[in-house]
């Protein structure tokens, strides 16, 4: 007879058995989702591609633990506390208000208790966005022995908005709440009446247009340094904006350029359209590495700066764009591009390595040609291979004809090892003005495309160089009306400034 709660040992075995096929076919499942969210079409632009293999490769480590555990296994309690991720996450926090909680029993008889211990947690408050005035007091003297003699005053604070009412933190608030929070004046010109009193859409208007009146001078700084370096990656994205001049109602569409270099400032410029010769204003003068997509513009400027004499600008391609394309590829042609984008991963493999170890820009170069240059070689073998069994018109056929015409420029990255592999830099970059767009929709007037060119030139690169936009502003608007036209601009740079001390 077996006793009544019991078992029979199969029984134990199966029940365990079949609980562990069914967290064998859940991960599966998710590891076949976190794939197509890696790998599918268009999703590697929208998700951090690096946090994603870091969640499937941990999921796979469960799915081979899971798989080869033996039937007998001793439940484990979680070492995670309840509170542990929301303090680890809010641990930076300052402590505002500490409430002490005395039990009622003590209150009662707080002569018959002596404390042993405490038990503390904690909760997140906000200080919701509240208006309130700054008074000024400038007081006024005159001399005790000659009272004819004019009084003496201190003179007024110099501010951006000379004789407005609108401080440096106020007007930094209003920018980044449209720049980076991507809210639309009208909307919080409805949610000033929330932080204590109603500013008009108007008046945030110009406020918005006098700050980048203001930064002008750090915008064009930003570019000339950027011009100097020797290296830059170029991209563009489009923009609506309402002509006046236009049907009533109808929008045009315009296009936010923009250049940079790792590590550096990003500056965008704004253009009404996508031409040739918008490009060659922007970067006029420029000589080094140009690294883009293959947008024709920048093969055009790059012929029109090189004579025969010598190469004044050197096109690097995106190697991001031609493993994208056969991303596309591989619901139709699988086979042939799975064995591409294994190749195209080994040289991500090796550029991996070369920033865990921090090569300089010469060791980088030297390991590229000597790790790298078999693997590429090997590459267009198989992409030629690839083309002869595909339809031009196929995904597969396309995506060898663009790796193959970009070839030069694809592998170009080999010669110099300051270079990137791929322009995926600079398309990080140029993504809060997209995610701007789709808020506001467009801009309201064609004149207004450069001030905001110039903001986001501004709070992408504090982005870029972990500095607060908003304590960066707020310092910077106080400082230049206090600057005069000697002064050195250089170190309100978003890469090279830092918030004072005192």
């Amino acid at each position: 007879m077996i006793a009544m709660g019991c078992m029979p040992a199969a029984e134990v075995i199966w029940e365990e058995n079949q609980q562990l096929k069914l967290e064998n076919n859940l991960l599966k499942e998710q590891i076949a989702w976190l794939k197509q969210r890696l790998f599918g079409s268009g999703q590697s632009e929208k998700l951090d591609a690096a946090q994603l293999r870091l969640k499937l490769e941990d999921v796979e480590r469960q799915l081979d633990g899971s798989a080869s555990q033996s039937i007998a296994y001793e439940r484990r309690a979680s070492k995670a506390g309840k509170h542990e991720l929301p303090a680890e996450r809010f641990k930076d926090l300052p402590v505002e208000e500490t409430v002490v909680i005395e039990p009622e029993e003590v209150a009662a008889e707080p002569e018959s208790f002596e404390k042993i211990a405490e038990e503390e947690t904690f909760e997140v408050d906000i200080h919701p966005p509240k208006l309130f005035k700054r008074r000024i007091v400038r007081l006024k003297y005159r001399r005790k022995a000659n009272r004819s003699q004019p009084p003496v005053i201190a003179p007024a604070p110099s501010r951006v908005i000379e004789g407005g009412y609108a401080s440096a933190g106020l007007l930094a608030w209003v920018t980044l709440g449209k720049y980076v929070q991507h809210m639309p004046l009208y909307r919080q010109e409805k949610a000033s009446a929330m932080w204590g009193a109603t500013i008009s859409r108007k008046t945030m208007a110009d406020w918005v247009e006098t700050v980048a009146e203001w930064l002008k001078p750090i915008y064009h700084y930003m570019r000339a340094d950027l011009l100097s370096g020797g290296y830059v990656q170029a991209d563009e994205t489009p923009v609506r904006y309402c002509d006046p001049d236009q049907k009533k109602g109808k929008t045009e569409q315009g296009w936010l350029w923009a250049i940079s270099r790792p590590g550096g400032d990003v500056v965008f410029d704004w253009r009404l359209s996508r031409r040739y010769g918008e490009l060659t204003s922007l970067l006029d003068g420029y000589q080094g590495l140009l690294q883009s997509d293959a947008y024709g513009a920048y093969e055009s400027f790059a012929s029109q700066s090189n004579t025969a004499e010598q190469t004044n600008v050197t096109l690097l391609g995106c190697m991001a764009h031609a493993r994208r394309k056969f991303y596309e590829a591989l619901k139709s042609h699988r086979r042939e591009a799975e064995l591409v984008l294994k190749l195209i991963g080994k040289l991500y493999a090796c550029e991996a390595d070369y920033r865990k170890e921090g090569l300089d820009p010469d060791d980088r170069q030297a390991r590229r040609q000597d790790e790298q240059a078999r693997i590429l070689k090997w590459l267009k073998v198989t992409i030629r291979i690839c083309q002869t069994r595909s339809l031009p018109q196929s995904a597969l056929g396309k995506a060898c004809a663009y790796a193959l015409g970009q070839w030069s420029k694809l592998i170009a990255y080999l010669e110099h090892g300051v270079a990137e592999i791929d322009n995926n830099l600079q398309e990080n970059a140029i993504r809060p003005s997209a995610l701007g767009k789709k808020n506001f929709l467009f801009i309201g007037h064609p004149d207004a495309g450069q001030r905001s060119a110039i903001i986001y030139s501004i709070v992408v690169s504090c982005q870029r160089h972990g500095v607060n936009p908003f304590d960066y502003l707020r310092d910077v608007l106080t400082r230049l009306p206090n600057m005069t036209n000697q002064d050195d601009i250089s170190p309100l740079a978003p890469s090279k400034w830092s918030l004072p001390t005192t």
